[in-house]
């Protein structure tokens, strides 16, 4: 074969690849909009790499007080190599016994009893909702992501600082894109006690990766009254009754105030099987500790988490309630599922350690026998207080320890 020959092969070869990739690329769009708008691992690392190099040459921001800086993002596949181990793909599925209907009648405002927590209130006056006939829907992978940011341990502006610099949240630690309908609604949930400066570090490095992803969300931070023993399972589940009374969100994530986003394609958007997000912490050298942890960050859909009857409420003083909702997914047929872990990172900022629960192996043991009583079936509060500053949502809450069933 002569060397003009050998060329023209190749140019013919060329083309033929190309045509290739565009079927596939074709495929994909078709199996997304099949399986209801949920892309499947090889599907997302296409898509990353297709845009990698629209963030390749974003350039270094700096804020004056030297705590964040973003870019320039190397992003590589979202998927990223040698992490297959740390990722669960995402298939599409139903939840049995779930039902997707909403009622309108008022949620009651406290010592809710069994039943309550299926009650939802409909959406009032949302510029998501005002703006859907005009307004294109948020794209499926957020334009403005910028990969990993560094984040400073240092302390933070002030509140009054930062609602002067984000002008984009509104009363109540709400955020939507003003472009584009968000896909997503999403309540953040934040069990909180006596953490001031860790709460501003949070909403400081929070807000603004929330913002680029482009969802409809909002910042609730339920705090527990008193000096007792703590209880963030119960105020977790207490976020979750409080933020529907607000209006409709599609999932919760539920965000420890210590724990700081690293990378912002780390999506705070909703899974279809429970998300553990915080895979990897710098307190644990960026390593998974055990394979079923669903402690630190972990979103799950609505459905879902009426589904396994929320968090237990007997666990008062520090730990086993994340490992008791593992076993409640577990039981109800889901799974975990979670980013790699070069994605998934969070730095953990310095606390005192609450004090341990000494029952707390004995109630994970006896904690299936409890699925369906302890939970949001039980759950028991008081509502003493709630405010919205610009950049959260406010609740100071009094809780009531369940009766033994």
């Amino acid at each position: 074969m002569t060397v003009a020959a050998a060329a023209v092969a190749l140019w013919h070869r060329a083309h033929i690849y190309k045509a290739l990739a565009c079927v596939v690329l074709a495929l994909i769009g078709v199996q997304y909009l099949l399986s209801g708008g949920v892309l499947d691992r090889r599907s997302i690392e296409t898509i990353f790499t297709i845009n990698a190099t629209r963030y390749a040459d974003r350039s270094y921001r700096t804020h004056p007080r030297g705590l964040i800086i973003y870019g320039p993002a190397t992003v590589p596949s979202l998927l990223g190599a040698g992490n297959a181990s740390s990722t669960t793909t995402i298939p599409s599925i139903s939840a049995k016994g779930v039902s997707n209907s909403s009622r309108s009648e008022p949620a009651p405002t406290r010592n809710l009893a069994n039943g309550g927590i299926a009650r939802e209130l409909p959406v009032a006056n949302s510029n998501a909702t005002n703006n859907a006939t005009t307004l294109p829907r948020c794209p499926l992978i957020p334009p403005n992501l910028v990969g990993p940011v560094v984040v400073s341990k240092l302390l933070p502006p002030s509140l009054s600082e930062m609602e002067k610099t984000f002008a984009e949240v509104k009363a109540g630690g709400t955020g939507r894109p003003a472009d584009c309908v968000a896909r997503h609604r999403v309540a953040i949930i934040i069990p909180f006690r006596d953490r001031l400066q860790h709460l501003q570090a949070l909403l400081y490095n929070l807000h603004p990766i929330l913002l680029r992803q482009q969802i409809d969300y909002q910042i609730f931070v339920i705090e527990q009254e008193g000096s007792g023993p703590f209880n963030r399972a119960m105020l977790m589940n207490v976020g979750y009754v409080e933020a529907l009374k607000e209006r409709i969100f599609d999932c919760f994530i539920f965000h420890d105030v210590d724990l700081l986003p690293e990378d912002d394609r780390n999506l705070y958007t909703c899974p279809e099987q429970p998300r553990h997000m915080s895979v990897a912490v710098d307190k644990f050298k960026y390593r998974l500790p055990y394979a079923d942890l669903f402690g630190g960050v972990s979103a799950m859909s609505r459905e879902h988490f009426q589904l396994v009857n929320g968090f237990s409420n007997v666990f008062w003083g520090w730990g086993g309630e994340d490992d008791d909702m593992a076993n409640r997914i577990k039981a109800h047929g889901l799974h975990i599922s979670r980013y790699p872990a070069n994605v998934a990172r969070y730095k953990m900022l310095l606390h005192k350690k609450e004090k341990a629960n000494p029952k707390r192996y004995e109630f994970l043991k006896t904690g299936k026998k409890r699925f369906s009583t302890d939970g949001l079936a039980n759950l028991q509060y008081e509502l003493i207080d709630k405010r919205k500053p610009k950049l959260y949502t406010w609740l100071l809450v009094r809780l009531t320890p369940p009766q033994p069933s």
